[in-house]
């Protein structure tokens, strides 16, 4: 298998224990049914980040790299700010959707150059 596909693969598999997460914190599912979600959506996560990084270390400084972080604080958050919980993983999803939805340009635009930096993929 093809690292487009272990990548393809990796996002799908993440986007489902994603919503499936948001969807138990939304619907106050018990946070015991929601552990495999959790699981799931930060070792798919993980490696997905790791994969990025290894393939491009300037992902870590791209508009792409710096909103994972957000997001990660924004989840990281629920932890300390439960009653917000639905709240901030809803401002992580957006974000999360809104970056990849975005043009290339912006995407891939470095934050510590203030130009587009590093490989941009296509389709």
């Amino acid at each position: 298998m093809g690292a487009r596909a272990v990548r393809t693969s990796l996002r799908t598999t993440h986007v489902v224990a994603v919503a499936a997460l948001y969807g138990g914190h939304v619907f106050a599912v018990a946070a015991e049914r929601l552990a495999p979600a959790l699981y799931a959506a930060v070792a798919t996560g993980a490696v997905l980040m790791a994969f990025e990084i290894y393939r491009a270390p300037v992902w870590c400084v791209q508009v792409r790299g710096a909103a994972t972080t957000l997001k990660l604080a924004l989840v990281a958050g629920v932890a300390v700010f439960w009653e917000w919980r639905v709240l901030l993983l809803t401002v992580a999803m957006v974000i999360g959707v809104v970056t990849s939805h975005m043009p290339g340009r912006w995407r891939y635009r470095s934050l510590l150059h203030g130009r587009v930096v590093g490989p941009q993929e296509k389709g």
